[in-house]
This record gives C-alpha cells, structure tokens and sequence, in this order.
C-alpha cells in the first residue's frame, strides 16, 4: 500500500477541483466540436448500462407487485368479513321478518282483519334548512296548488323525519325529530313499551318516560305509536344506543343531514286538539 506524505496529499486535494472544472470543459469542449463522437458515447454508455438497469427493474418490479398484492388480499380479507357479517345480521332479519308474516297472516284471519287503505301523500323538495321559529327545521318548496296541512308526517326512503308544522301558498316547513321542541311518542319494538322520544338539537334524539320495569336495550328498534291520535302506528324510526352515560338515544334511520326530497304522508290523524279548536265556556250570569 503506497504511503503519500502529508505536502503531497494536500497538493492533489488542491488539484482536484481544478483539475475536474477543466475536465469538464474539456468534455463540453469536445462536445461542441465534435456531436457525432458525443452521442457515440452517450450510446456506448446507455448500452452498457440498460443491462444493469434491467437487472435492477424487475427485482424491483417484483417487489411492487407483491405489495400490490398483499394489500388487494387484506383488503379482500376485511371486505369478505364485513360481508358475511352483513349476511348474517340479514339472515336474522330474514327470519324474524318471516315469523312475523306468518304470525300476522295468522292473526288476520282470526279476526278477519280488515287492511287499512294507503294513505295520500305528496313529495316536495327541501330548499333550505333551519330558520323560523325552530332550531332544527327544513323548508319545502310546494307547488300553489297543494294539499299540505298541518300535522302531516315527512318520510324519506329510509324512516321518519318529523311533521308539518307551517305551510304556505308556495311552502311548508317540517319540524325535525332532532328539534328540542319534537316529541314523539314511540314503542319499543322487542318488549312493546311506550315511550317518548325527544329532541335535543344534536344528532340523536333521547328517549324518556317508559314504563318502570322496562330497560331499553342497545339496537332495539324504535317505531312510532299511535298514542294521543299524532302519528300512525309501525312507522319506522330508528334504533337504540347507549350513550358514553348509558342514557338511551336514538339513532335515527332518516337521513337528516342529506335530506334532498321528503314524502308528506296525509294519514287522517289530527293529533293533540289545537288550543283554538277547543270550545270555551259561556261565561256565566250574574246572580239575579
């Protein structure tokens, strides 16, 4: 091994700069003057090159397409196991559902049940959301020949939405089931209790009032009742969940964030007797 004092060391360490600024010129020099002898050697070097490149291309190839693959397998993996969960949860609802139509089928005719005919409805598309007197409304562009009135119940495709609260010659207004000012009253499907369920401006709506002995169990479904003449029976709205406190709440069915068009469904119902229906005494004589 050939040993260079330390003088001769620095020397070649100040060349080199140099010495490669003036083989740089060199070469573009060469360049200029000659452009034939400069691609031949540009050729010359990606011949020998592209072979090298190649070699290294396809490991690399390799290697991007198994981890293409491995990722298409987990995401396989999870798709196949959200799927046969789903399966499984409509498997039970298909079973449930035929219980419940032989039970019905039974039922009808041993009391030669009379089915009710299809309530009228009409479908209006929502133009704006809150504003007016509540906090959680939607207004309904109707058209100014239209048979909206007060009390009707809003449906979407999924459950239900709330109830017509306003309407105009071109408008309506629906009160949502999330309004603070909402009261639903409600059944809870598995044990068939009453209950109520209420508004409270957020996302799901919080149920009170059922009946003692009763605890409203996490995903059990929520329907209308028919108390007090408001709403129709059976109508779908959604499911229980325990809040982080274990107060019941309701996950709703509807939509309400991506309400475009509702259904307004005129089922007859008056509901709570307004106060200006309500007949006032005579006030009565004076003693004679």
């Amino acid at each position: 091994m050939i040993r260079l004092s330390i003088p001769l060391r620095q020397a070649l360490a100040r060349l080199s700069l140099p010495l490669m600024i003036a083989a740089a010129f060199g070469i573009m020099l060469l360049g200029k003057a000659d452009t034939l002898l400069a691609e031949r050697l540009r050729t010359h070097l990606s011949d020998a090159l592209s072979p090298i490149y190649a070699a290294l291309a396809e490991p690399m190839g390799a290697v991007r397409s198994a981890i293409e693959e491995i990722r298409s397998l987990a995401t396989l993996r999870e798709e196949n196991a959200q799927l046969r969960e789903e399966n499984e949860r409509l498997r039970r609802w298909h079973a449930t559902a035929l219980a419940l139509e032989t039970e019905n089928d039974m039922l009808r005719r041993q009391l030669n049940f009379l089915p009710e005919a299809a309530p009228a409805f009409v479908t209006a598309q929502v133009v704006a959301d809150g504003g007016g007197t509540y906090a959680r409304a939607v207004l309904l562009a109707t058209g100014p020949q239209h048979s909206i009135r007060k009390g009707q119940v809003a449906l979407d495709e999924r459950g239900f939405v709330g109830r017509v609260t306003e309407v105009g010659n071109r408008s309506a207004r629906v009160l949502l089931a999330t309004d603070m000012n909402s009261r639903i009253p409600v059944t809870l499907e598995s044990s068939r209790a009453r209950a109520i369920m209420s508004g409270t401006n957020g996302a799901r709506p919080r149920l009170a009032h059922w009946p003692e002995g009763v605890i409203p169990v996490d995903g059990e479904r929520i329907v209308t009742s028919a108390e007090a003449g408001a709403f129709p029976a059976g109508l779908p709205v959604g499911i229980v969940r325990l809040s982080s406190q274990g107060v019941p709440e309701v996950e709703l069915f509807a939509r309400l964030d991506r309400l475009d068009v509702v259904r307004l469904f005129d089922y007859g119902l008056r509901g709570i007797i307004p106060p200006e229906a309500v007949a006032r005494p005579e006030p009565r004589s004076g003693r004679r």
